[in-house]
């Protein structure tokens, strides 16, 4: 059977679309993200206070467990900007830690803008006598699979970034896992680690106190979240890059003037000299973009860890 499309009822249909683009929105948004505390909760409730006003409706943040819940809910919910995800790039690395899931990052999202990143600072205690990047690196290559370095959960930035480094920088370090900050930090101030690839926000405390020493960035420019701090990359190992990278995304098929809208709102408040603050703050700098821009750098992103999980057989618990 031939399906007979009438034009005036596509006209029809487009035009309603339009309307309703336009009209948007009309009641509250909800932002899905992970649990209260962690870096893409604030995102989203600095995004969510600083774009309400503006959309004219209450925006809600909906914390769910972290992990891929945040995820599964957005990629299920009607592709009419009521539902949005704030997501680092666990979004996109996690289908390669993990295999099966319940969405697919590339099909079941769109990408609104990049909000953050967030590199890491490379730390060692003072006892090794070591005080640049270079001198490190020398000291692994005499001394392979003796220094340890400590991390969160397999998978999580942290040890990525420390397995990147290996990699790129043919070093032997051997990963310490812990289950909670508190035990990886103190282990690190007390001697009993050499090493961490830590947020700022973590360990700034102990440079400035001298219990700990930072040897870099992970970022591939220098950050103003560590002023004087060379990068990785400019110490020994060229092209290194790990930071986290915060975004919002709407559900698949979400029309293209919501899309905009948001774009606009949530590019704006990222420009105001208060939410850079609080961003800055807190040891995440503020990032603006395109929908465009945010897919490559996602696309960029997402390539290198694919292959670094797949050339190192990474698997998260």
């Amino acid at each position: 059977m031939r399906l007979i499309v009438c034009p005036l009822a596509v006209l029809a249909f487009a035009t309603a679309t339009v309307a309703y683009s336009q009209n948007y929105p009309t009641r509250p948004v909800r932002i899905v993200t992970a649990g209260v505390g962690g870096s893409s909760d604030f995102a989203s409730r600095v995004i969510a206070q600083a774009i309400s006003g503006p959309l004219g409706q209450q925006v809600i943040v909906d914390n769910r467990p972290s992990g891929v819940i945040p995820g599964e809910i957005v990629a299920k919910s009607p592709p009419d900007g009521y539902t949005l995800l704030v997501s680092s790039n666990l979004l996109w690395i996690q289908p390669f830690l993990r295999g099966n899931m319940p969405y697919d990052a590339a099909r079941d999202f769109l990408p609104i803008s990049q909000t953050n990143r967030q590199p890491s600072l490379v730390v060692v205690h003072p006892s090794l006598p070591v005080r640049t990047m270079k001198e490190f690196i020398a000291l692994v290559k005499a001394r392979p699979g003796e220094l340890n370095y400590a991390a969160g959960a397999i998978g999580s930035q942290d040890h990525l970034a420390a397995e990147l480094f290996k990699s790129m920088a043919h070093v032997n370090i051997v990963g310490i896992f812990y289950k909670t900050g508190a035990t990886r930090m103190a282990d690190l101030v007390g001697g009993h680690v050499q090493l961490s690839f830590s947020t700022g926000g973590t360990v700034m405390p102990h440079v400035r106190s001298g219990r700990l020493r930072a040897l870099a960035v992970t970022s591939a420019q220098p950050t103003p979240l560590a002023p004087g701090i060379p990068t990785v990359a400019a110490s020994g190992v060229p092209g290194y890059e790990a930071i986290q990278i915060l975004g919002v995304f709407a559900p698949a098929r979400t029309p293209a003037a919501i899309i905009g809208r948001l774009n606009q709102e949530i590019v704006r408040a990222l420009g105001e000299h208060e939410v850079k603050e609080r961003f800055l703050s807190s040891g995440v700098e503020t990032v603006g973009t395109s929908p465009e821009e945010f897919a490559a750098v996602i696309g960029s992103d997402s390539a290198k860890w694919e292959r670094l999980i797949k050339a190192t057989g990474i698997r998260a618990d």
